[in-house]
């Protein structure tokens, strides 16, 4: 508990895997929602299926793609934080 206080540990890692399954969540219920409307419309009802589509395959590559490149940041923060603390033993230990 100590460690959640002190922001020793970080617990946006986990917070971020789960708005990546809402994002393909919503992409996947987005891209379904063009399909189906594309194929009521009358007019550019092509274009539309054909976008609702790539909504359903892009949207959750988009998706990941922007969770790891927050993920990024916390990994390189565990990383500093490890090397701080072997940089600290090896003071303790010259002394």
């Amino acid at each position: 508990m100590q460690k959640y206080i002190s922001f020793d540990r970080m617990i946006t890692p986990t917070i971020i895997k789960i708005l990546f399954w809402i994002g393909v969540v919503g992409s996947i219920i987005s891209g379904l929602g063009m399909i189906i409307s594309g194929f009521s419309s009358y007019y550019g009802s092509g274009a539309q299926v054909f976008m609702g589509f790539m909504v359903i395959v892009v949207g959750p590559l988009i998706t990941r793609v922007y969770c790891e490149l927050l993920i990024v940041f916390f990994k390189m923060q565990e990383s500093l934080v490890e090397i701080r603390n072997q940089l600290e033993k090896q003071q303790n230990d010259n002394l």
